[in-house]
């Protein structure tokens, strides 16, 4: 997180407004709660283990065993379980 300082990015009636609550010490300004999203959606991450999911779901239906898909993706059986369960 890259800190800026108040006199180079607010107007100085806002600033003067603000060092009315507080003085030298830092403060996080939050996005607009609609410009939020979700985990792993800006990096690609919840895609690609949804797509993880669906493949060992579908390994799954096709015969594998709970010990082959825990060798092929490095997971424990509990977390294929979870996987599988929630597929279904």
């Amino acid at each position: 997180m890259n800190y800026k300082n108040g006199r180079d990015v607010l107007p100085p009636s806002l600033l003067t407004e603000l060092q009315k609550y507080i003085q030298g010490d830092l403060i996080y300004i939050p996005k607009p709660s609609n410009q939020r999203i979700g985990w792993g959606e800006a990096s690609g991450t919840r895609k690609l283990l949804a797509e993880r999911n669906a493949e060992i779901y579908s390994f799954y239906t096709n015969g594998w065993t709970v010990s082959d898909l825990e060798r092929k993706y490095h997971l424990s059986g509990e977390s294929i379980r979870k996987i599988i369960v929630k597929a279904r």
